[in-house]
């Protein structure tokens, strides 16, 4: 089944849990399995992205989402840990109605979010998280999310399978 997925939904507080929210509307399970949740020095691209300097530490969360049981994107989001350490962005638990959510009852609102979408062939890790084969392209998408103030509080990587993939953007005005 095609995977169609628009991401307004996702910069949303109180949005609660939007993939299994999405997944549900076409008759499918979305769940996530959060393998990692640990201060560690800002890399490079990270350090870049989010305005700080290079090695500062960082929150970084890692999740694998699954639909229907079957691993289809790694999600690696970053956080700033002036913001995020001592949070439950720091914790392997899953967070009540989500990290957006949190976030905006810490005074960090989404405003905009600036995305990059590349493809290109899997890592043999990703080969491994997702079951796929190294022939088998995968979609990179980058988000930076930034507040009204223009201030940079996330910063994610998603790695998804290609296959039956459909991303659509809306901007608001």
């Amino acid at each position: 089944m095609q995977q169609n997925s628009t991401s307004d939904r996702y910069l949303t507080p109180d949005g609660g849990d939007v993939w299994a929210n999405e997944a549900a509307s076409t008759g499918q399970q979305g769940t996530q399995r959060i393998t990692a949740a640990e201060e560690i020095p800002a890399p490079s691209e990270v350090a870049d992205a989010l305005g700080l300097t290079p090695n500062e530490p960082v929150v970084l969360r890692r999740r694998v989402m699954l639909l229907d049981g079957h691993a289809v994107e790694l999600t690696d989001s970053y956080y700033p840990s002036g913001i995020a350490a001592g949070t439950p962005l720091a914790d392997r638990a899953k967070i009540p109605g989500g990290s957006v959510t949190l976030l905006a009852n810490l005074g960090y609102t989404p405003d905009r979010a600036v995305d990059d979408i590349t493809a290109r062939l899997p890592t043999p890790e990703e080969q491994h998280e997702l079951h796929i084969s190294e022939r088998d392209p995968v979609i990179v998408l980058t988000r930076l999310t930034v507040d009204a103030a223009g201030t940079p509080f996330e910063y994610s990587v998603m790695t998804m399978t290609a296959a039956g993939r459909h991303l659509r953007y809306q901007t608001r005005a």
